[in-house]
Order: C-alpha cells, then structure tokens, then sequence
C-alpha cells in the first residue's frame, strides 16, 4: 500500500529552503496535517545552521485557498478544547514565521485567500504574479479572521485593514502592491524564481544580523517611542562585540566578500548582555 504524498514539499537548494504546500486538488487549503507540517519544516529550519532563508510556494494554479471548510465543518461539533486547539497551531505557526531567525519570502500565484492570505502576511517578503488575487474573505463565511488578523494589521495599518476584513471582498495583486499588502508584482508564473532571486540576496547577509534584525522588527511595534530606543541602543551596542560585524567592515575594506560564521546569536531578548 502506497503512502499519501507529503502536504508540505520541501526542497534544498545551497542556503535556500524551498517549501511547497502540496494539496493542489484542494487548492492548497490548510487542514490539521498541512499546519503541523510546515510548522515542522519552519521548526527545523530555524536551527539548521546551513539554511539561511526559506522560501514558501503552492504547488498548482493557487497559493492556498484558507481553511478547509470540510475541517472546519467537522471542527464545529468539537469541543471548545479541541477548536482551541487547533487555533493555537495555526497561531503558533504563524508566530514562528514572522519572529524566528531565518527570513521567509513567499511567492503567490492564483489566489491567497483567508488562511492564505493570512499566511503570506506572516512572511518577510510577498512576490505575487501579476493574475494573483488576495482577501480576507471569512465574514462571508460567518467567520472570523482573528488569528490572520494580528499579521495583516502590521503589514497595511488599520483603514486598509478595515477595508479587506469587513468586505471580504478579493483584490488584485496590483491593489494588494499598492496597499503594502505585498512587495513586487512579477509576470504570471514568474513569482517563485523571483523569489529565489530575493531570497538568494538575503542569504548573502550574516545570518547573525538577519536574525537580530527579525527580532526588532516583532518586538518594536509592540513598544513605546523611549522603550523602542533603549532596546534599539541595546541592540546597536552588542552587535559592535559581533564575529560578523568585524568581518563584515573588513571585508568592505578590503573589497572582498565577507566569509561568515556560523551563528551563535541569542538576542538582547533572549539575554546576551545590553
């Protein structure tokens, strides 16, 4: 008896992690298995020294077309403990992309629709084809989008916010551009090889100011003008004592390329000193 292929495909190319969610005959929506299983990929290359950007696609003609409906039907019946549950991994999830160490770009071709919308928001970087489409959709639904919410108000402020959850309705890739909602706009079928390409010029960075730089940018929104300074100073001051930094200026300085450690960073969070 042959086994089910994978949900999530995943592919090394040199310091690039190439994950595809791989359930094209259900558009690509997200069910129980699928969440525990880029939950995993991410997971693991988080701390794989070697990988220093993902980059996240859907097999087929869409991104992801959100939740399973036929699980979120069944889910219904559940108990409150089991539908908790189960928002907690998506959300979890969700939280790891956006605040661990190692950038995700996300390609999006077709549509990305409620979860996976919600699940480009979530990335670093959104290259989307130029027929790609992007909403919020779940009041049409009945539903809320709470967990997707929280990713989507940092990406494009509150009006436009306001405007994608309360209508429900699709934009464009062009309108999502123009929203913030996205970072570039690429011919149809051209969004995964352009974003290899970016994820390619970020891995050329030092993996220990990647990181650090992730975490400033999960924690500053959350903080107050003199509160965001004084982390920021703490930031600034520890990165001077890096491996990295010294090599990089010498690099500069010798017009060659910088040949980086493997990391070791923690982060001021996470206690190396301030």
């Amino acid at each position: 008896m042959s086994s089910s292929p994978s949900s999530v495909l995943s592919e090394r190319r040199g310091p690039l992690l190439l994950l595809r969610l791989n359930r094209p005959e259900a558009r690509n929506a997200l069910n129980a298995e699928m969440v525990a299983a880029l939950h995993a990929e991410v997971a693991a290359a988080q701390t794989d020294q070697g990988v220093r950007c993902v980059v996240l696609c859907g097999a087929g003609r869409v991104f992801s077309a959100g939740a399973d409906l036929r699980a979120l039907r069944d889910m219904g019946a559940s108990s409150s403990e089991a539908n908790r549950a189960d928002s907690q991994r998506l959300a979890d999830l969700l939280y790891l992309i956006y605040t661990g160490p190692k950038p995700v770009v996300v390609a999006v071709e077709g549509a990305a629709v409620a979860g996976g919308a919600g699940l480009a928001s979530a990335c670093d970087l959104v290259v989307a084809g130029e027929g790609a489409r992007f909403g919020y959709t779940e009041v049409r639904l009945g539903f809320v989008a709470a967990i997707v919410m929280v990713f989507l108000l940092r990406c494009v402020g509150e009006k436009h916010a306001r405007e994608l959850l309360l209508t429900g309705r699709l934009v464009s890739a062009q309108e999502a551009y123009r929203m913030g909602l996205i970072n570039e706009v690429v011919p149809g079928g051209q969004a995964e090889a352009r974003a290899l390409e970016l994820a390619a010029e970020i891995a050329g960075a030092s993996s220990t100011a990647l990181a650090s730089t992730r975490e400033m940018l999960s924690l500053i929104p959350g903080m107050g003008l003199a509160e965001g300074l004084r982390y920021a100073v703490g930031v600034n001051a520890w990165t001077r004592t890096t491996a990295d930094l010294k090599e990089g200026v010498a690099a500069f300085l010798e017009k060659r390329e910088p040949e980086w450690r493997k990391p070791v960073w923690r982060g001021p969070a996470q206690g190396n000193p301030e």
